[in-house]
């Protein structure tokens, strides 16, 4: 039997007929059951590109553009890409050890997020947009 990861119905009814198979076959087997977050959904993957658009969005209206924010120079908008890369990573990467929002759990882009939103109130006086969900969803 292969590793199975269980995170629906439909997932818990293919490894019940999976370990029926093989007591049917061996009458002996041995398993480890693991119980962890799993990593970030694809609605969770929305919600953060959605949520960067928004504070991406919000940093340019309270004229904090990259230069402000990060290095004297060249004056830079924020985009999506850009609060993902310069503010989104870092923390996630100090928090998580993970680079690649691919890897974050279900839980993770909360505490992110609270982290971020902490910050940018205290450092800059920005009101960080709140995590979307499907009661706040805008356009960005």
């Amino acid at each position: 039997m292969a590793e199975l990861t269980i995170n629906s119905a439909a997932t818990l009814a293919e490894a019940h007929r999976a370990l029926d198979a093989m007591w049917a076959k061996h009458r002996y087997f041995r398993m480890e059951l693991k119980q962890a977050a799993g990593t970030r959904t694809l609605s969770q993957n929305a919600a953060l590109h959605l949520f960067c658009a928004w504070l991406a969005e919000e940093l340019n209206a309270a004229g904090y553009d990259m230069r402000k924010t990060l290095k004297p120079g060249v004056e830079i908008p924020w985009t999506p890409a850009s609060v993902k890369e310069h503010l989104w990573r870092p923390i996630q990467e100090a928090l998580t050890g993970k680079q690649s929002t691919t890897e974050i759990t279900t839980v993770e882009p909360t505490v992110i997020h609270e982290t971020l939103a902490r910050h940018l109130g205290e450092k800059l006086g920005i009101a960080c947009p709140p995590w979307p969900c499907r009661e706040n969803r805008r356009v960005a």
